[in-house]
């Protein structure tokens, strides 16, 4: 995994992170649900780059 790759997945959990937080906070069920979405396409992203990077 290429490190933009990872500076980006990272910064995307935690945009998501904050989001979810914010949400939170404010008692609003979009925005949190918005921050862990964010969360699980992060992760998502970097399993599928992991995998990449397993068969290099």
């Amino acid at each position: 995994m290429g490190l933009d790759d990872k500076i980006g997945n990272a910064a995307q959990e935690a945009a998501g992170k904050a989001k979810e937080g914010i949400g939170k906070a404010t008692d609003n069920e979009r925005l949190q649900a918005e921050g862990q979405d964010d969360q699980a396409k992060a992760n998502l992203k970097q399993a599928g780059e992991n995998v990449k990077d397993a068969f290099k």
